[in-house]
């Protein structure tokens, strides 16, 4: 078993050693329509890192050819198979400012958002790429609302959407976990939460910000002052009702109802 694995493993380096002599060979031809033929065929073989290269190597001899449009696409193309997507997204949008009628226009126009939100942290991070994969696939839909490539731009917006919403409605809890602490926290809260539902209408955290907003409303009429207190009192009855119309199955109707309660009664905060 031994000398069968060795043997194996012989004709496997054998095989590598071939192959990497055989590619240091296109890298050094002087063709560079060779180098093209060979960079699509590695390209195909999924090979990503030697397409890139070698359509690197003759880039510039193409400059300002019909072959150029082509060279450019798959540069794209090779460094989203390495899963490099600012690469990618520098490439594309090379593409896009020299070939703006070009054949690949519309891959190369939806393929910019996409790499950014391939891109995208989590919400907690700063969200620049998630703004920038919003821009360009907002353009797209724009251009193209009839592309095969719509459907997907649409279905991604949409995430990045409900992950901007996420990230407000983390600021928004921050605002309300602090209190009382150093100011009224409170409407710092109910501020952000409303804006969220403002810029990102229809967002998968609707009913965690409106909840957000009735409890900081709430919290704000246990803790003011006699002079505002019915006021706010009042405000944070409406805000009820707001929620029940809006979520009447909501997780939270129970301690909807209890808000209500205390509301009517005076009582004091049991959200601390």
């Amino acid at each position: 078993m031994r000398k069968e694995y060795r043997y194996i493993l012989t004709i496997m380096t054998a095989l590598i050693l071939v192959a990497c002599g055989e590619y240091q060979a296109v890298l050094k031809s002087k063709d560079p329509d060779y180098k093209y033929q060979k960079a699509l065929e590695y390209f195909n073989m999924k090979k990503y890192v030697r397409s890139q290269m070698l359509l690197e190597d003759i880039a510039s001899y193409y400059k300002g050819t019909e072959r150029s449009e082509d060279v450019l696409i798959y540069l794209s193309r090779s460094y989203m198979g390495q899963k490099d997507y600012t690469s990618a997204a520098d490439y594309y949008q090379a593409y896009i400012r020299n070939y703006p009628k070009g054949k690949y226009i519309t891959e190369a126009r939806f393929q910019v958002g996409h790499c950014y939100y391939l891109e995208a942290p989590d919400p907690k991070l700063d969200q620049q790429l998630t703004k920038k994969a919003i821009q360009f696939f907002t353009e797209f839909v724009e251009y193209y609302p009839d592309s095969p490539y719509s459907r997907q731009a649409y279905d991604e917006m949409n995430e990045m959407y409900n992950k901007l919403a996420y990230k407000e409605y983390l600021n928004a809890k921050l605002y309300y976990n602090l209190g009382t602490y150093l100011g009224n926290n409170y409407l710092s809260a109910e501020i952000v939460a409303r804006n969220a539902l403002r810029d990102y209408p229809s967002n998968s955290y609707m009913e965690e910000l409106s909840w957000l907003i009735l409890l900081s409303k709430y919290q704000q009429a246990v803790y003011s002052v006699d002079a505002k207190k019915g006021e706010r009192t009042r405000n944070t009855i409406d805000e009820y009702y707001n929620f029940v119309t809006e979520f009447p199955n909501s997780k939270h109707r129970r301690e909807a109802e209890r808000i209500l309660k205390q509301m009517q009664r005076g009582a004091t905060s049991d959200y601390n």
